[in-house]
């Protein structure tokens, strides 16, 4: 038996009906031959589902379906993912994520994911002018109108649904647009992933473009990726409004890591886990990968057609990888304030060198620096809420005293600021405010 893991599945593979410009995955079908039949055949799926299952400890058992776009499948591949599951639960509960663009959602799929309980998770960038910058139509059409038709469904249906934004070159000068525009359409949970990425002057192994970290060809960092300190200055721009109005309302993954961190947990997501090697990635034939970042050759574990699913998760060469993520982690970081929330990032942004030459650093630290050290007092004042069990969503009055100076405490200037930064009122709260 092995401990909960993350499996993305991929029943169709790379094959998507968009052409998304910042996709990473669309280039994966020059792994496979030209004949290639992307669909999961019901042998794969049936075996998928049941070592699945059969393999972890845990009394739930979660699947994720993704892509390429797992809608093109259509409706009755994923009624019998259900029926299968069923057949294989023996009293396990079973869950189910579903990521799409979002774009051929329609009843049919909306009363589907209601009545199996599927929550689904959307692409969506933004506004229509932000979104149409790079999530684009085989004939590089915008599909935001498209993609709202699609949680209009969801929502005729009460799918339980959210969105995951990808942060790239343009949106990321846009974060209170993008913010407010989600909350507007209703999304209770977000995410801000962001787009970095790598492309080579010269193909890689397979003819890939887009290259792993450890790749030594000579690499660009693509014009669409997300500049570093723009990322963090967009999380804090969106930390700000949430940290004010809408902590309990709308839940930010990133926001709720961070919690986890400040209160003394290990942050639930595997990019700011010590190790990793728990979210991996099985493609469409069977081969499963250590992670969805790296479907590469090298990377690839087997197949679980030919070495069940367990051996294959609890191999060395897994086990290797999601440790290499702390033993490779540079001095700089090492020693850095934030490592306890950052853990160096994604190994597959550890693209830059320390300011002292060292390989390794994550391409996104000064845009994580920023953000971390910008909601750090209020991280610790809700950490705080919790350890005391009270709720932290106490933190928006706190907050909103702070921006008055707590003129309720009638500090002196020279008293410890109340915020908790250990420097004089003047030199903090009080500094900007009118005597």
């Amino acid at each position: 038996m092995i401990p909960a893991v993350n499996i993305i599945a991929k029943p169709i593979g790379p094959v998507c009906n968009l052409n998304c410009t910042y996709c990473f995955y669309l280039e994966k079908e020059k792994l496979f031959g030209d004949k290639e039949t992307f669909r999961m055949s019901d042998e794969v799926l049936e075996t998928y589902i049941r070592q699945t299952i059969e393999s972890q400890a845990a009394p739930t058992v979660e699947f994720i379906w993704q892509g390429g776009e797992p809608t093109l499948l259509g409706v009755d591949y994923f009624r019998k993912v259900v029926r299968l599951e069923q057949k294989y639960a023996r009293g396990k509960t079973i869950m189910n994520a579903f990521q799409t663009n979002g774009v051929l959602i329609d009843d049919e799929w909306a009363k589907f994911f209601k009545e199996n309980n599927f929550l689904v998770g959307v692409s969506l960038d933004g506004p229509e002018e932000l979104h149409n910058r790079y999530r684009l139509t085989k004939n590089g059409q915008g599909t935001f109108h498209l993609v709202m038709r699609g949680i209009e469904f969801l929502k005729k249906h009460q799918v339980e649904f959210n969105t995951l934004t990808s942060v790239q070159r343009e949106n990321a000068y846009h974060a209170l647009e993008v913010y407010r525009f989600l909350k507007k359409e209703g999304s209770p949970y977000m995410q801000f992933i962001p787009i970095v990425e790598r492309i080579s002057e010269q193909p890689y192994e397979a003819g890939l473009n887009l290259l792993p970290p450890y790749a030594k060809a000579s690499v660009s960092v693509t014009d669409w990726s997300v500049e570093p300190k723009q990322y963090g200055i967009f999380l804090s721009e969106i930390f700000d409004e949430w940290v004010r109005n809408d902590v309990g309302k709308y839940f930010i993954q990133i926001f709720d890591v961070a919690l986890e961190a400040w209160y003394g947990m290990q942050p639930s997501i595997c990019i700011f886990r010590e190790t990793c090697g728990e979210a991996l990635a099985i493609e469409h034939n069977g081969d499963l990968y250590s992670c969805d970042h790296y479907v590469f050759p090298e990377n690839k574990l087997g197949n679980i057609m030919k070495v069940p699913l367990e051996k294959l998760v609890t191999s060395e060469q897994q086990i290797k990888f999601g440790n290499d993520k702390r033993d490779t982690l540079p001095k700089y970081c090492r020693e850095c304030e934030y490592r306890f929330i950052c853990n160096g990032g994604c190994p597959k942004d550890r693209i830059i060198k320390t300011p002292d030459g060292e390989d390794g650093l994550n391409y996104l630290c000064e845009g994580y620096k920023y953000f971390f050290g910008h909601i750090d007092l209020y991280m610790r004042f809700m950490a705080n809420e919790l350890r005391n069990q009270r709720p932290p969503a106490n933190v928006m009055a706190w907050a909103r005293e702070k921006d008055r100076g707590f003129p309720s405490l009638k500090v002196k200037p020279n008293d410890p600021c109340p915020c908790g930064s250990g420097k004089k009122y003047k030199q903090c709260c009080g500094r900007n405010l009118k005597r």
